[in-house]
């Protein structure tokens, strides 16, 4: 059976279907939450996968300057996971950084496997004090994070 996804840019319709998507991630502790308001405003920095008109995946990127963004959020409804899914949502968020003239894009994940399939290399967190001192110094998990840096780098960009 194939399944046929579409990848489009998020709506505000979306908002609550994605927040439901990594609901359970964020109570177990494997995602941070969201903010609604912030999702909001920066919805042009939202993909979703749809099958059916049923939001089955997302990601986002968030921009710590004009060249350099990290991909967030990449979340897969469980039972649409393990069919490349993933990959096709980092990769529409790659297409959308290099878009917008990104040279560089980092993620924090414990799915490293995935993101060494797109491309990405294994950095080292220290490397991006900017997002250190963004985000992490903040994050309820800093003393036992337990997540991998891997960064990507755009060829072609300008």
């Amino acid at each position: 059976m194939t399944i046929k996804y579409s990848i489009r840019t998020a709506q505000h319709a979306d908002i609550s279907a994605i927040l439901a998507l990594f609901a359970d991630e964020v109570e177990a502790g494997r995602m941070l939450p969201r903010d609604k308001e912030k999702m909001k405003e920066g919805l042009q920095d939202w993909r979703v996968a749809v099958e059916d008109d049923t939001i089955v995946g997302c990601v986002s990127l968030v921009f710590f300057n004009e060249v350099f963004c990290e991909i967030r959020s990449l979340a897969v409804a469980e039972d649409h996971r393990k069919n490349g899914l993933g990959k096709k949502l980092v990769e529409s968020a790659l297409e959308l950084a290099k878009e917008r003239g990104a040279k560089e894009v980092l993620t924090l994940s414990r799915a490293a496997g995935l993101f060494e399939r797109c491309g990405f290399q294994v950095d080292d967190i220290h490397n991006f004090p900017n997002k250190v001192q963004q985000d992490c110094q903040h994050c309820p998990f800093i003393d036992c994070c337990d997540e991998v840096a891997l960064l990507f780098t755009i060829k072609g960009s300008v």
